[in-house]
């Protein structure tokens, strides 16, 4: 039987056998790793994901959460390694509404690090913590034989206190939700790509690294009824409106032109022929909450240090779950999805 050269087949999915850069890049490569691998051992339900695990102890509800930053260049316009860690976990425990505590930290050091690169990015780290008002209570140190990591790798956990009456979960997001963002975006993975790329733009793009605990803590003192926060990190904003319409079982509706994107960023995305909506920030929340309350929330955002630059810039729908909409500037519509590669490794 001979094979019929014009018959058309769907081609088998690729299967990685090792780890890729793009497995850490919070596309749909990650997600299958964490899907495939880690969650069938560790016992987690992948519905109960978020920024940050929420832990009961004596009646007190505590969120808890830990994260590891790897970024190089490890200085960058607006921000260095040992703040980015300290505002990545704080901003991570803010986004499950909980007030930051104190954090622990882990440095892996390589043999031949100078102290002079060391010793700034620790007072880095400090300063940080002071700004948020978070403790940095305890920490390790290991040191690793020259060649076998890259100069120093940041670990970090944290703990905060949630206030009573607070649930901030994607399973809490609801057909008529507003999407806000509190400021413009791909600012942070705009700044790394610069300075790892040898890059000069006329204007500098400098990174939005800083806390949001201040914005989400906001937006509860207002007494409005925030259903879920999000920081987009890894994947931007695209990554996370497709994380949270996949958890909700919902959709989700977004407007190109309501996204704020300074013209910059813009600029260098089209230079460097990447999408704004999928490259990294790490001083941006999104906010998900009723319609009726989205003027307010703006408001409250943009009176808040962080935020004056907040939109409104979609809602969630019934639809297909996971589904995410963009509706574009020519009035045309596309999909949002997940990233299948890696945009911009090592952001963080």
């Amino acid at each position: 039987m001979t094979a019929d050269p014009f018959a058309l087949a769907c081609p088998r999915p690729l299967r990685h056998e090792t780890v890729q850069m793009a497995h850490g890049g919070g596309g749909r490569l990650m997600k299958e790793l964490i899907e495939g691998i880690f969650l069938p051992a560790l016992g987690a339900d992948p519905a109960g994901l978020h920024d940050s695990a929420v832990v009961e102890a004596g009646g007190t509800r505590l969120a808890f959460t830990t994260d590891g930053f790897v970024v190089h260049p490890r200085v960058f316009p607006g921000g260095d390694l040992g703040e980015l860690a300290v505002y990545g976990t704080v901003n991570d425990l803010a986004m499950a509404g909980a007030k930051p505590l104190a954090l622990s930290t882990a440095f892996i050091l390589e043999e031949g690090l100078p102290f002079a690169e060391l010793a700034p990015l620790v007072a880095s780290m400090k300063a940080a913590a002071d700004r948020c008002g978070v403790r940095l209570a305890t920490g390790d140190t290991k040191v690793v034989d020259r060649g076998k990591a890259d100069g120093i790798f940041i670990t970090t956990a944290g703990i905060g206190l949630i206030p009573a009456g607070v649930d901030i979960h994607p399973r809490r997001v609801q057909p008529g939700d507003a999407v806000l963002v509190s400021g413009d975006l791909g600012r942070h993975g705009i700044a790394v790509m610069s300075v790892r790329a040898g890059i000069a733009f006329e204007t500098p793009v400098t990174s939005d690294c800083g806390p949001v605990h201040q914005l989400a803590a906001a937006l509860l003192d207002a007494g409005l009824d925030v259903h879920c926060l999000r920081d987009p990190t890894r994947g931007g904003l695209a990554s996370v409106l497709n994380e949270i319409a996949a958890a909700a079982g919902l959709a989700i509706e977004a407007e190109e032109a309501a996204i704020p994107v300074a013209e910059d960023v813009a600029a260098a995305c089209e230079i460097l022929g990447l999408d704004p909506l999928y490259v990294a920030c790490e001083g941006r929340l999104v906010a998900f909450l009723p319609e009726a309350q989205a003027q307010r929330a703006l408001a409250v955002l943009q009176a808040t240090l962080g935020g004056a630059g907040a939109a409104i810039i979609g809602r969630v729908i019934e639809g297909p779950a996971g589904r995410v909409g963009l509706r574009t500037a020519l009035g045309t519509s596309r999909l949002l999805d997940l990233l299948s590669g890696e945009q911009l490794p090592r952001i963080c």
